[in-house]
């Protein structure tokens, strides 16, 4: 099951790049809960409990406070029913012009098929910094 698991992650990363937000939020679990890193810009609704919930208070904020985010996975880990992903975030913030590129680690768990959880790890200070004017 986890070739299967690793290859639903990098499918939701692809669908996140090319735009494809209903492809990504399919395969989330109804209940799935997804939390930013602690003292994240969009920490402040932790934790998100289902799809809409994430929609709205994710990443309806990051296309509306960033120019050309991406969240660029360089690894994928398998760990049964965990993934693991190592990458990079980049994006101009829309309001100050600031450009980030911070590493990320991400923590998928999956149960039949779907995510029941995301955890987020990243340069939380990288992110204060560039929408600070």
């Amino acid at each position: 099951m986890s070739r299967e698991n690793v290859e639903l992650i990098r499918n939701i990363y692809g669908a996140f790049a090319r735009g494809d937000v209903p492809a990504v939020l399919d395969a989330f679990d109804a209940k799935i809960e997804w939390r930013e890193a602690d003292n994240f810009l969009y920490a402040d609704h932790n934790p998100y409990i289902g799809a809409q919930a994430i929609l709205d208070g994710v990443f309806t904020r990051l296309g509306g406070d960033w120019d050309g985010f991406a969240a660029q996975p360089e690894t994928l880990l398998d760990a049964r029913d965990h993934v693991v992903v190592l990458g990079t975030y980049s994006g101009k913030h829309k309001g100050t012009g600031k450009q980030v590129h911070a590493q990320f680690a991400h923590v998928w768990t999956i149960a039949k098929g779907k995510v029941q959880k995301f955890q987020q790890y990243t340069d939380t200070k990288q992110f204060a910094d560039a929408v600070k004017p």
